[in-house]
């Protein structure tokens, strides 16, 4: 939904007529990115990218029968066998999508997302006459626009932000269904420290959609961690005792959902001693990711740039990366 943000903006600054489309709930379809969406505007133009295309003349023609500014209404839609593979999805699948006219969206909620920001957008959908009311909550937990509404919503939201992953949830009350889309922050991976193993980070986080700084002096490493403490992470690479340390420690005192260190024990061994003494509690040093990366036998510096950065998403979160043969979780979720 990201990517949508400028477009969403130049069209309400226009007062133009759009309905914003994304799902409620939705089975099967295979891996894709939990925010996809569209913005249908009459006429037939479609901004976003939902299904690869596959119900797009359709709910566009779902839109254009809303009948007033406000009014939502929830289709269903699905796919299977051959048609799926015509679309280029991995699987067939079978979803509710919610039609919301864009002018009941708080543009508050787009211009975070076009800054880059972390937020949800708690919106409800009233069962009596189909009117939604959004509310957008801040990565800190405030309410950033619309009315409260429910307050449970806003603080499940808080909390879902809290683990700076995407995600999306629905809660079904007498009065309808409020439905709960986080969009975190884009991941920004700091790396302190030079040569080949930096390189391939900064290519494997780019390829993953993120963005990735490399430096090798203390205080640009220092600037970075005060400015990105909501999404950011660090992976240290450099051994010097005048970076290390004082860099990690900040990152553990900003609380950023990744710190990792690369190094042999002997190192990580040096670098807890001096965290310790730099007055950080066992706890927070416990925390450190060091030696850095998941084990999955890399041998090589490609290898292991993909072991870190498998790392850090399983960070983010929160969760311990294991094989999804032994996991009861739902898969891509």
């Amino acid at each position: 939904m990201r990517e949508l943000a400028a477009t969403a903006l130049r069209w309400i600054s226009e007062g133009r007529a759009a309905v914003l489309a994304r799902p409620v709930t939705e089975q099967g379809f295979g891996p894709r990115h939990p925010h996809d969406a569209l913005l249908l505007a009459p006429g037939g133009t479609v901004e976003g990218t939902l299904y690869q295309g596959a119900f797009d003349a359709h709910l566009a023609a779902e839109a254009a029968l809303l009948p007033a500014s406000g009014i939502s209404r929830v289709v269903p839609v699905a796919i299977h066998g051959q048609g799926a593979s015509d679309a280029g999805l991995t699987c067939g699948g079978q979803a509710e999508v919610l039609l919301q006219p864009l002018d009941s969206v708080p543009a508050q909620w787009w211009s975070l997302l076009a800054d880059g920001k972390g937020a949800a957008l708690v919106t409800g959908l009233a069962e009596e006459d189909a009117r939604t009311t959004s509310i957008v909550v801040a990565a800190d937990g405030t309410v950033r626009a619309g009315d409260h509404g429910d307050a449970a919503a806003v603080d499940q939201a808080a909390a879902l932000l809290r683990r700076h992953r995407s995600g999306r949830d629905v809660r079904y009350t007498d009065t309808g269904l409020t439905l709960i889309e986080v969009v975190p922050p884009v991941p920004h991976l700091l790396i302190v420290g030079g040569g080949e193993l930096a390189a391939l980070l900064t290519a494997q986080a780019r390829l993953l959609g993120w963005s990735a700084t490399t430096t090798q002096e203390a205080s640009a490493a220092l600037e970075f961690v005060a400015d990105h403490a909501d999404g950011g992470c660090l992976a240290m690479l450099s051994h010097d005792t005048a970076v290390d340390v004082p860099v990690i420690g900040a990152a553990l005192r900003a609380g950023l959902p990744y710190v990792g260190a690369l190094g042999s024990r002997r190192t990580t061994a040096r670098r807890a001693e001096g965290l310790a003494a730099a007055g950080l509690s066992a706890e927070q040093i416990a925390s450190v990711h060091g030696p850095l990366g998941l084990d999955l036998g890399a041998r090589t510096p490609a290898e292991t740039a993909l072991a870190v950065c498998a790392e850090v998403l399983a960070a983010l979160d929160a969760r311990t990366a294991r094989s999804l043969r032994d996991s009861d979780r739902p898969i891509n979720a």
